[in-house]
């Protein structure tokens, strides 16, 4: 049913239970697992200026460390997992690298960091689920 499930991350509650919820179905379908980070580079311009420059390498920084710890989880588990930094706008990165992987599942959190009010789905996860040509779960 599943070969490839794409997982985008935040770190964030909602993304967390998304990761357990993508290892739980990689698990039980055999799956591969891919692991997203976006690095949100629309909220702070170009990187021409040093400040910004230094911002967005902690960023990436953190997001890669982030899918290490994803993926060796998932690599204890019996699970294969690859894993990718990119920059853009998360919707958009995400549904551009669900059509690249040919993505069964896409699993994502209903809200991420950057959302504050916790009884409303994400702007990021609404566009994803209102633009995939695939199945998205959101946990």
């Amino acid at each position: 049913m599943y070969d490839t499930i794409l997982v985008p991350t935040d770190g964030s509650a909602p993304a967390n239970r998304a990761v357990e919820h993508a290892l739980a179905i990689a698990d039980r379908y055999d799956a591969s697992v891919h692991a997203l980070y976006c690095v949100e580079t629309h909220r702070y311009g170009e990187p021409a200026l040093s400040s910004t420059a230094i911002v967005l390498n902690q960023l990436e920084e953190q997001g890669q460390a982030m899918l290490k710890e994803l993926s060796d989880r998932a690599d204890n588990a019996g699970i294969e997992c690859t894993w990718d930094v990119c920059h853009g706008r998360p919707w958009e990165e995400t549904l551009r690298a669900a059509d690249e992987l040919d993505a069964d599942l896409v699993v994502i959190g209903y809200q991420g960091q950057s959302h504050a009010r916790t009884e409303r789905i994400g702007s990021a996860a609404e566009r994803i689920v209102r633009s995939a040509d695939r199945p998205v779960l959101t946990a």
